[in-house]
């Protein structure tokens, strides 16, 4: 088994990732769970849209989840609200820096 197939298997034991999502995760290079957790949920997230993948805050609470082995939708509300609010906060930064 190659890296790729072994970092594809890693991500995919995660709670809530399918392969869907790890081919998304592995376009913005992450490629296992230290990379995630290295890159964190939020910032993965914008990098995410950045890219122009349509995804919905359910991505954002699911790569929170699967750092903390849990169900995205167990996420605590206010846990939620603030991851959110940071990729909003992140978002807004970086279109303030693009170039005209």
């Amino acid at each position: 088994m190659n890296n790729v197939n072994l970092a594809h298997s890693e991500l995919l034991e995660l709670k809530n990732l399918g392969m869907a999502s790890v081919n998304i995760l592995q376009a913005i290079g992450i490629n296992t769970y230290e990379d995630l957790a290295e890159m964190g949920p939020v910032q993965a997230y914008c990098r995410i849209k950045a890219r122009g993948i349509h995804v919905s805050k359910v991505m954002l609470y699911a790569l929170q989840g699967a750092l903390m082995d849990v169900h995205w939708n167990d996420l605590p509300p206010d846990l939620k609200t603030r991851l959110v609010k940071e990729a909003e906060h992140l978002e807004r930064g970086e279109r303030e820096r693009a170039p005209a």
